[in-house]
């Protein structure tokens, strides 16, 4: 248990004594710096998990006493090192404001589908700091550099697994063919049943915090995770017609972060001291993880490319937009529909004038035709009575018969 930054740790060293005296914690170890490494005991550890479980937080595995058989020396003290490095780099994260003091978890476990189970040295979330999770390994090198790559790996397999109560459409879907899980949304993917939304593209961010090291070994590892590691926090090209897209898909990548233990410790975690892999330079944590060449860039550049489309689309359109041969004025659209449409070119005149003039010639022929048109000669009927001149006998009432 470290607290860093305190001049005075008298009230923390009290505090672990009196733990001592009721059997809850023991010192293990003694750092080069003179700092002493505390666990649970059995006891101790037990009331931890029945204080904190039930709030929702796991605690780590029991750290059990074991000797050297000869020499009566306890055992593990790589571990206990290991132990400290992790804590020291969840005070440093809380030191900055990255995480409530008990929104870190040690020792998380993430089952893959062949039942290995990859540990997270430390998982913090910190919502508010604008990092809802972000899983962190920690590394003294006592591990070869290509086994970071396969814990790598293993944390993007586990991000593309879907949980055991998946639908039967998913679930046919993922069988098809080895990439279609990644048509699959993240939503109905196992690691969403464990984590929340990242609020980025993507898997979980994994950080690698190198610790009690040299400045070549951790230079020397990250070349190894970059290239070797290229297929799993590497972006994609986006799939699109659009042409001139320089945005990148993470949809389907892991965000890797590297720092050190000493840069933490003596700049702080929310300074610029966080790498993301395959850019250059260190960025703040929130920066290192944004994507600013991703989704969103995607989305403008593919609305200006429609744009520029659409204009390319009217621009050649006009351009065989036909002319009038008459007064040289261009068709309309509903004139060029006329001129064009097979069920109504018959009755659309002169193909090549535009629809003024051919509305001129609709008048013209409508003139010429009244100018010719004569009213028909009126038939000529009997007479009736309707031709009888008044105050005369109407016709035909006293004929006489023979």
């Amino acid at each position: 248990m470290t607290r860093p930054g305190n001049q005075h740790d008298r009230l923390t060293r009290d505090n672990l004594l009196d733990l001592e005296d009721h059997h809850l914690v023991r010192s293990e170890s003694v750092q080069d710096d003179q700092r002493q490494v505390w666990v649970l005991t059995a006891r101790g550890h037990r009331e931890a998990k029945q204080l904190l479980e039930r709030e929702g937080i796991r605690i780590s595995v029991l750290r059990k006493e074991e000797y050297d058989p000869d020499t009566g020396e306890l055992l593990g003290t790589g571990y206990s090192d290991h132990a400290a490095a992790v804590t020291s780099t969840a005070a440093e994260l809380h030191r900055a404001g990255i995480g409530h003091r008990l929104g870190f978890t040690t020792e998380v476990g993430h089952r893959l589908g062949n039942g290995y189970v990859q540990r997270a040295d430390l998982v913090v979330r910190a919502p508010a700091f604008g990092v809802p999770v972000m899983l962190l390994e920690i590394d003294r090198r006592t591990e070869d550099a290509y086994e970071l790559v396969h814990k790598l790996r293993r944390y993007w397999e586990w991000g593309r697994l879907l949980p055991s109560d998946a639908d039967e459409k998913s679930v046919r879907l993922a069988r098809s063919r080895p990439d279609a899980i990644e048509h699959i949304d993240h939503e109905k993917r196992l690691w969403r049943r464990v984590y929340p939304p990242t609020g980025r593209e993507g898997l979980p961010p994994v950080a690698f915090v190198f610790a009690d090291t040299t400045a070549a070994k951790v230079a020397n590892t990250v070349a190894v995770l970059e290239e070797a590691g290229r297929r799993y926090w590497a972006p994609r090209r986006y799939d699109t017609y659009h042409r001139g897209i320089t945005a990148r898909d993470y949809g389907q990548a892991v965000p890797v972060l590297v720092t050190t233990l000493e840069q933490l410790q003596e700049h702080g975690a929310g300074a610029a001291v966080w790498r993301r892999l395959g850019r250059a330079g260190e960025q703040t944590l929130t920066a290192a993880l944004d994507n600013p060449d991703g989704d969103a860039l995607y989305r403008r550049q593919a609305a200006l490319a429609d744009a520029e489309e659409e204009r390319r689309r009217v621009a050649e359109r006009e351009a065989r937009r036909p002319a009038c041969s008459r007064c040289g004025a261009k068709f309309t659209d509903q004139r060029w529909k006329e001129t064009t449409a097979r069920s109504g070119a018959w009755k659309a005149g002169e193909l090549s004038v535009c629809g003024s003039c051919r509305a001129d010639d609709v008048a013209r022929e409508k003139a010429a035709a009244e100018a010719l048109w004569e009213p028909p000669p009126t038939p000529e009927r009997e007479p009736d009575d309707r031709d009888q001149e008044p105050g005369k006998p109407r016709r035909g009432l006293f004929r006489r018969r023979h």
